[in-house]
Formats: structure tokens, C-alpha cells, sequence
């Protein structure tokens, strides 16, 4: 707690640190934060090794960390600050709709992971729970957290090398579907199912959708 000028108390802000390498967004989300008296935002951070020297010199209770930083990753940079700024929170706040940078941030140490689609609102409650030591999600990375908790044994599944995101744009694509339509029904972006399909292909050393929907079928795969 902090005395105001005539003796009454106030609460101390929570001192945020911006990781993010698009200047506009930063400026954007600044503005945003700071019109939240609760708020202070104390540094901005372009790469990842700025994001970690800056908590390691000012202790920001939270930090808003992108995942595509260049020097270190958001990844990197989170276990970095998660082992060495004792007090300080990181919240991965990305444009990524993939759940695979969720699991892989959550194991190096953040405490929150929003998509950057979230309101001001939504970040500052998660803001404050992680300040409370809790953990924030938003709506789309608990339905990944609840699909965890959930899985059936991998050997029952067709295909145990895919992830379950991964097992469902097959799915689809064995039913037929376009890009357009996978990126409709799983609420993703087609840049995002692009992605999926590369690592599918990949995984299962396929070459095209076709050679993919065939393989599905013989699976059992699709309708």
C-alpha cells in the first residue's frame, strides 16, 4: 500500500513490462494499459534478450510476452526470467492459434497465455491473477487444457505421432474440406491450418492433401 498526498491509502500499481516486436502494438497496448490507474507499464522490450535484461533490472510484476522475438524466442526468454526474476510473472500474449507454444510456454515457466484478440479487460484480469499467483487462460487455451485432461489412450487413436489439433485437420481433410472450411470449423486461421498441414505432411511423410486423405480413410478416418 501506498499514502496518497491527503493520508488516505492507495493501492500500489501493478508494474507491467511490454515484450512484443511491433512497435505499434506495443505503443497500442500501452495506451490501453496505463488508462487502468491500477496499471504501470515500466519498459517496452523489441527482442528477447531486452525482455529479460529489462525484468532483471526492474522486477516488473508481469510481463507481456510475444512469442516471436528475435535474439531469444518468447519460449527462451520466458524460462529465463521464470528461473532468475523471482516475483515477476510472464503472461504469453500471441497471434499464434497453434497449442503446441502453449504447453511448451507453460513448461518454461509462464504463469498466463492469451490470444492477441483478447480485450483490455480480459489481459488485465489476467494481469492481476497472475500478480495474485494464479494462472490466466483465455476461452480458446482452456478448451486445449480440457482436451489434455481428456485424451484417451494415444495407441487407440489412428496416427499417435500427430497431436489431437493435428488427428482433427486430418479428419477433416479426409472428409473433404478445404482449408477455408478446416479453418472455419476448428476456429482457426487459414494461415494457421496451413501450418498443420505442413507439420502432417511431415510427420507422416506425405507429400499432398490428397495422398493424406487417402491415408486417412484406410485409417478409419472421416465420415
Amino acid at each position: 500500500m501506498c499514502v496518497t498526498a491527503d493520508g488516505e491509502q492507495a493501492e500500489e500499481r501493478t508494474r507491467i513490462l511490454i515484450a512484443d516486436e511491433h512497435p505499434l502494438f506495443r505503443s497500442g497496448l500501452r495506451r490501453l494499459l496505463t488508462a487502468n490507474p491500477g496499471f504501470e507499464v515500466v519498459g517496452e522490450a523489441s527482442t528477447g534478450h531486452e525482455a529479460v535484461d529489462i525484468s532483471r533490472r526492474l522486477r516488473p510484476e508481469a510481463v507481456l510476452m510475444d512469442l516471436n522475438l528475435s535474439g531469444i524466442d518468447g519460449i527462451v526468454a520466458t524460462k529465463t526470467i521464470a528461473t532468475r526474476c523471482e516475483g515477476t510473472a510472464v503472461i504469453i500474449l500471441t497471434a499464434s492459434e497453434d497449442s503446441e507454444p502453449f504447453f511448451a510456454a507453460m513448461r518454461a515457466g509462464a504463469r498466463g497465455y492469451l490470444l492477441k484478440n483478447a480485450g483490455v479487460d480480459d489481459i488485465g484480469r489476467a494481469v492481476d491473477t497472475v500478480r495474485r499467483g494464479g494462472v490466466a487462460f483465455g476461452p480458446v487455451v482452456s478448451d486445449w487444457v480440457l482436451d489434455q485432461f481428456t485424451l484417451t489412450n494415444g495407441a487407440d487413436k489412428p496416427f499417435p505421432e500427430l497431436t489431437d489439433r493435428e488427428r482433427a485437420v486430418l479428419e477433416l481433410i479426409a472428409d473433404g474440406r478445404g482449408n477455408a472450411a478446416i479453418a472455419h470449423e476448428l476456429n482457426l486461421s487459414i494461415k494457421t491450418v496451413r501450418n498443420y498441414l505442413s507439420r502432417i505432411f511431415a510427420k507422416l511423410r506425405i507429400v499432398d492433401r490428397s495422398e493424406a486423405a487417402v491415408y486417412a480413410r484406410r485409417a478409419g478416418m472421416g465420415q
